[in-house]
């Protein structure tokens, strides 16, 4: 196929929709939502839209912390992990990406496993710790602070 992932995948519009869906289906996950209790929604969008549009060579550059960083503290399962994966599956089935932008999308996704997931457990639901601390606020005009 020819053009990079961004190109196949429709460009930054494309990827947007498909963030807004996932998002929102991830919020309505009980599997895993409780860890997105305190979390910026209008950053995390723009953040994942920029982080995907960027890793699928997209002109976009993601300027948010590092994925290790990011979720350091929060104790996410393997679990929740694959649950999240899960409802990006399901996200990309609903917007009917083909199954080799699928593949590399989600090949991208796992190699980022290592860097989120810091209990080795198939549990699910697990609340976000009280220590946890969120990214600091930003000034930009989409961060709620």
């Amino acid at each position: 196929m020819n053009g990079s992932l961004d190109e196949r995948l429709g460009g930054k519009d494309a990827i947007s929709a498909v963030i807004d869906d996932f998002v929102a289906r991830c919020a309505a996950d009980r599997r895993i939502n409780a860890k997105f209790i305190r979390t910026d929604i209008p950053r995390l969008k723009t953040n994942l839209v920029d982080q995907v549009c960027e890793a699928t060579g997209g002109p976009c550059t993601y300027s948010g912390r590092d994925m290790r960083t990011t979720h350091d503290g929060m104790a996410v399962t393997g679990g929740e992990f694959d649950a999240l994966v899960a409802d990006l599956v399901a996200t990309l089935d609903r917007f009917n990406v083909g199954e080799t932008e699928k593949s590399e999308l989600l090949g991208a996704l796992a190699s980022l496993r290592a860097d989120i997931v810091e209990v080795e457990s198939s549990e699910t639901g697990t609340q976000l710790p009280d220590a946890y601390r969120n990214a600091p606020a930003t000034t930009s005009a989409g961060a709620l602070n």
